[in-house]
């Protein structure tokens, strides 16, 4: 199985971590609701940079962003501002937001929830708002 890595002569490879520690081996061993938010974008990122590994790299930026909401609501030139992450690196996380999303929009239409008020087509449209669209809609509502 291919490794996490940052750079194979770094002391912070996670190639140098025991293998029940390493998040992708726990994943498959305890199943994915068992790790954090930084074991899984780790998992996603698959590497860091020199000197940096690919959880500290998702620490880093979870830190910053708070939480992956946060990291949906700001736009690429700022997570370009994040210390190794470049563009195929926000490809992968912007990917994996959408589809986050859209497998929420699927579940909403299955369910065939009831429109009775305004509210409830900004609770139906909201995981497509999702972010500063979202933000802005709210504040607007709330002035009318």
């Amino acid at each position: 199985m291919e490794e996490i890595q940052s750079d194979d002569n770094s002391s912070n490879s996670i190639k140098s971590w025991p293998m029940d520690e390493r998040p992708r081996e726990k994943l498959i061993k305890e199943g994915e609701h068992r790790l954090s938010n930084t074991e899984l974008l780790a998992i996603l990122l698959r590497t860091g940079n020199k000197g940096q590994s690919a959880v500290e790299l998702s620490r880093a930026i979870l830190s910053k962003f708070k939480t992956f909401r946060g990291i949906s609501q700001v736009d690429i030139p700022a997570l370009k501002e994040t210390k190794g992450l470049g563009n195929a690196k926000i490809a992968q996380i912007r990917a994996a937001i959408e589809i986050g999303r859209r497998f929420k929009e699927e579940e909403m239409k299955e369910e065939r929830p009831k429109i009775t008020s305004s509210k409830d087509v900004v609770e139906l449209r909201r995981i497509r708002l999702c972010g500063r669209f979202f933000i802005k809609l709210c504040k607007i509502m709330q002035f009318q």
